[in-house]
């Protein structure tokens, strides 16, 4: 039987760092992890977390909830038939359901060779003070992610104050009252609570099928190098419904491309140190209008 865990959250919270935090904790207790990465548009920049020698499936361009069902089962069953792991580590897209996402996974093919865990939701605490601001569907998923989570890391708390943490913690705990809470920065989670966790029984679901979300992604390649005030000039006139842009951004004066990272407003740069292929992907919701500087 393989250990599964499902990484649920909206969109930029921080699943990938506890997809990377999770990796190399369950590495340095002997276990070997196995992934499967989900990713709304074409391209999965974040697949490039995930480290030499850990078998990695993905899913790109569609949910793992609905449209690509059949595709997730056929990814899952060839990890298992072709890799050996001894736990599986299930990231979803920002978009998905974790319950709907339960119901592509847990295939008769395979279903008795996997042990489920629980659903491991990352809440932005910010994004969730500020839910109020979310369209009412793109709102609705995100309540459900936390509802129907077993275990809940409210993320980003050093952003914060001591009094927002509270009320954060304070009103997850009552959207959610079965699941335990962690308050976490960088999604730093021990793996010996996630192993202790036991999946409970899922209530009713609140439908929130991407294809009634509105949400849409785009990608931009860069012909050129452009100027990091200029990009960043760029960056505070988006629209608050761009909820994430990731990718490689050429910079002038650099050999290098950045991995480039935003989400909720705030930017991160890393410095690469290898010919990336330069271009960003951006989610969001009525983004027809969005285009490069």
């Amino acid at each position: 039987m393989k250990d599964v865990y499902l990484f649920s959250g909206f969109l930029g919270s921080g699943k990938t760092t506890l997809l990377k935090n999770i990796i190399q904790q369950a590495k340095e207790a002997g276990l070997k992890p196995a992934v499967f990465m989900n990713e709304l548009g074409q391209m999965n920049f974040d697949s490039d977390a995930v480290e030499d020698g850990v078998p990695l499936k993905e899913l790109l361009d569609g949910c793992i909830c609905c449209t690509g069902s059949e595709k997730s089962e056929a990814q899952i069953q060839t990890l298992l038939a072709e890799e050996e792991f001894d736990l599986l580590l299930i990231e979803t897209t920002g978009a998905a359901h974790p319950v709907e996402a339960l119901d592509a996974i847990f295939s008769p093919l395979f279903a008795e060779r996997l042990n489920f865990k629980g659903i491991i939701t990352v809440a932005d605490g910010k994004r969730w003070l500020d839910r109020g601001q979310l369209s009412p569907q793109i709102r609705s998923l995100f309540i459900e992610q936390i509802r129907h989570a077993d275990l809940i890391l409210a993320n980003k708390m050093d952003l914060l104050s001591e009094a927002e943490q509270g009320k954060v913690t304070f009103e997850l705990q009552g959207l959610n009252s079965s699941a335990s809470i962690l308050q976490t920065t960088h999604s730093k989670v021990p793996f010996s609570m996630l192993e202790k966790l036991t999946a409970s029984k899922k209530g009713a679901v609140e439908s929130a099928p991407v294809s009634k979300l509105n949400l849409n992604t785009r990608v931009f390649p860069f012909a050129k190098p452009v100027k990091r005030e200029d990009f960043e000039a760029w960056l505070r006139a988006l629209p608050e419904t761009v909820y994430r842009i990731k990718g490689y951004v050429p910079l002038e004066g650099d050999k290098y491309p950045h991995a480039f990272q935003y989400a909720y407003g705030m930017a991160q740069w890393l410095p690469e140190y290898m010919k990336m292929n330069t271009q960003i992907v951006v989610i969001g919701e009525g983004i027809e209008g969005v285009e490069l500087p």
